[in-house]
């Protein structure tokens, strides 16, 4: 096979993932014991993998969201009157699907913008845009 060639074909069609995994399979030398199928199905999984984290990336830039908050990293201990069971329903992203809102209201420094900015990053990572 030719290296250099394949992997410069690969990166001109901008499959970056596919390149790099190939790359780093060409420097293992276990990888020969793989099949064809298996090799080529790890090549498309890192492709895939990469293709998702550049979109969600991309996602998040366009967002712009002042932070990095997150539902998982949400505090339960705090007495805001968070119900855990209203979260765990907003997680699944089904309100975003049924194109329903999310109001959210509460003292100063109850966490407004903390949670509203974890919605907002985890429908980034369900696929839609958020701003």
């Amino acid at each position: 096979m030719l290296r250099h060639p394949t992997l410069a074909t690969l990166e001109a069609l901008k499959l970056t993932g596919m390149a790099t995994a190939l790359a780093e399979q060409l420097e293992m030398p276990d990888v020969q014991r793989l099949s064809f199928e298996e090799r080529l199905g790890l090549l498309v999984d890192r492709e895939r993998t990469t293709q998702d984290n550049r979109r969600l990336m991309r996602r998040l830039a366009q967002a712009r969201l002042p932070g990095s908050a997150t539902l998982e990293d949400l505090d339960y201990r705090h007495p805001r009157g968070l119900d855990k069971g209203v979260i765990a329903s907003l997680a699944t992203g089904q309100w975003i699907r049924s194109h329903d809102n999310v109001l959210i209201v509460g003292p100063t420094g109850a966490g407004k913008t903390y949670l509203a900015c974890a919605l907002a990053q985890m429908a980034c990572r369900l696929g839609c845009s958020a701003l």
